[in-house]
């Protein structure tokens, strides 16, 4: 069977529309030939200085890393995509790095990762120079602007490029790898090792067997398809938008994330660049989002569909955005860093959806993660894909085997959530294991809780946790944050929640925050919230 990596892929586009806008960032448009002479050179550039492969795919562990390791420290800009293809072509592997991280935590990251070279904006330079030690690591840096000093030994991004030959001395594999270091939102982070051929089938838009000559077929026919990253590319997600986008041909639109989110200069970039695909993570998008539209000074009639994932999209929100943008198709999307996309659930105005139908490969495993379960069986089992999934864990071989078990000599990924089948065969999502709430022998997920807050008319966010029950071990807790001026009695919230969840798993005590703590990619923040829980007031009415 055919087999592409990423290079092999995105040159097959090239050649079908290389004068084609293939990124557009502020006032930034690089085609894709551009892209593409951009960074063969830097990738040469990578490989004079001696990063690339030492040790083939097929001497190593499904845990071991044979390439040279590089962190991309930076913001949403052009220059992070071209630094992924320049290291996938010296056969490099690069990895996203969150620049809100403190120094300690991106010198862990750096020292579990085993670095060996860094691209980097100015503004992160210092937080660079406090976590990369050691002479012997690669700098590249990109002048932003910022006014920051270049590190000791770095060499200028375009400097790099300019002076490097345009052709690099390596040959990539389907077998190279992509690394994406998760967010450590269940715990310490970890690099997750894609196969590239594999991560391209299971979230980049790539199918299995598909050749070069259809990419370039399909780039040739021109859909007009203009892609918004909205997210940061510091996460996965947005970039298998990315590259889902260019695996199609389309122009990827980036998000100017250098300033706080502010949802009518996102409104305003699908207006100007007419995009018809946006991706968002969840509520911490779209109620700003909402908000905007509903005072009418944006067109944004070119959209035609939205993906949502990274976090939940309250059914208030989906049902306003379909309202108010006609035509509108929201694909709610399910998938983690270890499987790719799983699993997608598409919402029209009048048609909401009603699960979420399973992508190839995705699975729903027994509880005791023997056998894969068939439509209709009630039993609450775990989420999981076979088939192009990850190798493992880098230098975990513990975590590997739990993760990514091998069941009857087939190896399948399973990310920690638990789910049902249901007799139509999609999958019923009841949330991360880990965030589970045992409140009196009951087990509850905080997302469905979470999900009937929102509902409330006077809540614009929510968050949900358990803390410490002399009575019931565990208690559900909710973080609450209510539109201005708006004043509701925790009681009142209570019994809302007990109209459409089970009353045991409603709050038993609420506090009101002004924020909700989210990451920068619009994901819970749940260490944030459990502290919140502390202040928490009854809301029962015993």
């Amino acid at each position: 069977m055919t087999e592409l990596g990423l290079v092999d892929a995105i040159d097959a586009v090239t050649k079908g529309a290389p004068a084609r806008d293939m990124i557009v960032w502020r006032d930034v448009r690089r085609s894709y030939a551009d892209v593409a002479d951009r960074s063969k050179r830097l990738a040469s550039h990578l490989l004079a200085r001696g990063l690339g492969v030492q040790r083939e795919r097929a001497g190593l562990e499904r845990w071991e890393c044979g390439q040279s390791p590089v962190a991309l420290v930076m913001g949403n800009r052009p220059e992070y995509l071209e630094s992924m293809y320049a290291c996938y072509r010296a056969r490099a592997v690069p990895f996203n790095v969150n620049h809100h991280y403190r120094p300690a935590e991106v010198r862990a990251l750096f020292e579990m990762v085993g670095l060996e070279g860094v691209v980097y904006e100015r503004r992160f330079g210092e937080l660079v120079a406090e976590a990369a030690d050691g002479p012997d690591v690669v700098l590249v840096d990109i002048d932003d602007g910022s006014g920051a000093p270049r590190l000791d030994g770095a060499v200028d991004y375009e400097e790099a490029i300019g002076a490097a030959a345009p052709e690099p001395d390596a040959t990539p594999s389907p077998d190279d790898l992509c690394m994406v270091c998760t967010g450590g939102t269940t715990g310490r982070p970890k690099a997750v090792l894609w196969r590239q051929a594999d991560i391209g089938c299971s979230a980049m838009a790539l199918t299995d067997g598909v050749t070069a000559e259809q990419l370039t077929e399909v780039a040739e026919a021109d859909f007009g398809e203009r892609w918004f990253a909205a997210p940061p590319l510091m996460h996965a997600a947005a970039q298998w938008t990315a590259f889902c986008g260019f695996h199609l041909g389309a122009t990827i639109v980036l998000h100017d994330d250098s300033a706080r989110f502010d949802a009518g200069a996102i409104l305003g970039v699908i207006e100007k660049e007419r995009a018809t695909m946006m991706s968002i993570v969840g509520d911490a998008y779209a109620t700003p989002m909402v908000e905007e539209l509903r005072r009418g000074h944006h067109d944004v009639s070119s959209l035609v569909r939205l993906g949502v994932g990274g976090a939940i999209t309250g059914e208030a929100n989906k049902a306003a955005l379909l309202e108010l943008i006609p035509g509108l198709t929201i694909i709610d999307g399910y998938g983690a860093s270890e499987t790719g996309g799983m699993a997608y659930g598409p919402s029209t105005a009048g048609a909401p959806s009603k699960g979420f139908e399973p992508g190839p490969g995705a699975v729903v495993l027994s509880e005791d993660r023997t056998r894969v379960l068939e439509p209709g069986d009630d039993e609450v089992g775990w989420t999981a894909r076979r088939g192009r999934v990850p190798l493992g864990y880098l230098g975990d071989p513990e975590a590997t085997e739990v993760t990514f078990p091998v069941i009857d000599g087939e190896r399948f990924a399973v990310p920690g959530d638990r789910a049902t089948v249901l007799d139509d065969g999609s999958i019923a999502l009841l949330g991360r294991d880990s965030m589970v709430v045992n409140t009196g022998g009951e087990k509850v997920f905080v997302e469905e809780v979470e999900e009937a807050l929102r509902d409330h008319p006077d809540v614009v966010d929510a968050l949900v946790v358990g803390r410490p029950s002399e009575r019931f071990g565990q208690e559900v807790v909710g973080l609450v944050q209510t539109h201005a001026g708006a004043t509701v009695d925790p009681v009142e919230l209570r019994d809302h929640c007990a109209d459409t969840v089970a009353r045991f798993k409603a709050p038993r005590a609420i506090a009101f925050v002004e924020t909700i703590g989210r990451h920068p990619s619009g994901k819970p923040d749940y260490g944030w919230a459990r502290e919140a829980a502390t202040e928490a007031v009854d809301a029962t009415s015993a």
